[in-house]
């Protein structure tokens, strides 16, 4: 497996932050990820710097303060129990953070040139897509799409995949500005579902597009670990039988307009032909606002 694209739960943290994907760590330009754990009335304070960032809640509740103004976010008990509200916090401000009940946040981020106000996402504003059939059904939760909220760079989505199911298939790759695909850096951060942490696994595909770009991944991740996509194809995500997998994508690029585009492999695309005749896992949606 190519090193340096799969960082295990534990592997990257920084200070505060259980899980810190930088653009710098990640050894490209735009994408960030931070991973926050907080325990009953612990908050903390940081620096945005030249990124702006969501507050999404994975568990747990939480307060957050920023560039004067105060949003309580009221979060979930699980990512596989609702789907949740979120915040907007943008680029060159301090935020405060506090939780009185505790919980884990994830803060998806991106270098940003705009300044963007301080935003409330409600979770029942979020667009939650059923996509694919049969055993390549998920559900999507569209909570920062271009088309759903705005930013300057980032983009973010979350994906729940039911216990046997694959996601991200087919394969698609976005590493090139071209018609009908945008040029992206992407970072899958896994959760699974079950009984004890770390027990559940599901795996994650990653792998060239062309010979100037070897890039080889077949991980197995359990809660808490991430992916790095600088290029190539990726997928599937594969949820192992009793486990439901959880994965949040953070996505940005040079791109003036923000854009999900992709290109599909083409020798697994025909897949797509044969949803038409299949039904929609009827376990989905997993959940709803």
């Amino acid at each position: 497996m190519t090193p340096g694209y799969y960082r295990p739960a534990g592997s990257s943290g920084s200070g505060q932050f259980e899980l810190e994907i930088t653009p710098a760590a990640a050894g490209w330009t735009f994408s960030a990820l931070r991973i926050l754990s907080l325990g009953p009335g612990e908050l903390v304070i940081f620096s945005t710097g030249p990124e702006e960032m969501l507050v999404l809640p994975l568990s747990g509740n939480c307060t957050v303060s920023a560039a004067g103004t105060e949003l309580e976010l009221a979060g979930r008990g699980s990512v596989f129990s609702q789907v949740s509200d979120f915040c907007y916090v943008p680029r060159d401000v301090t935020v405060t953070i506090g939780s009185a009940v505790g919980g884990r946040f994830a803060l998806p981020g991106a270098l940003a040139s705009r300044q963007l106000p301080v935003r409330y996402g409600a979770a029942a504003d979020v667009p939650v897509e059923l996509r694919g059939a049969g055993q390549a059904s998920r559900q999507v939760n569209n909570f920062c799409r271009p088309d759903a909220f705005e930013c300057d760079k980032l983009v973010a989505v979350e994906v729940l995949t039911p216990a046997g199911n694959w996601s991200s298939y087919p394969p698609h790759k976005h590493d090139r500005p071209a018609p009908g695909e945008a040029m992206l850096e992407e970072i899958y951060y896994f959760e699974i579902a079950e009984a004890e942490r770390g027990a559940g696994l599901a795996y994650q595909r990653v792998y060239s597009s062309g010979p100037d770009q070897e890039i080889d991944v077949l991980a197995e991740v359990r809660s808490g670990d991430a992916v790095l996509v600088p290029h190539g194809y990726h997928g599937p995500s594969m949820a192992a039988p009793g486990h439901h997998l959880y994965y949040l994508n953070v996505l940005a690029g040079p791109a003036a307009e923000r854009s999900m585009a992709f290109s599909y492999d083409p020798v697994h695309a025909w897949i797509r032909d044969s949803w038409e005749s299949a039904q929609v896992d009827p376990r989905l949606p997993l959940t709803a606002a």
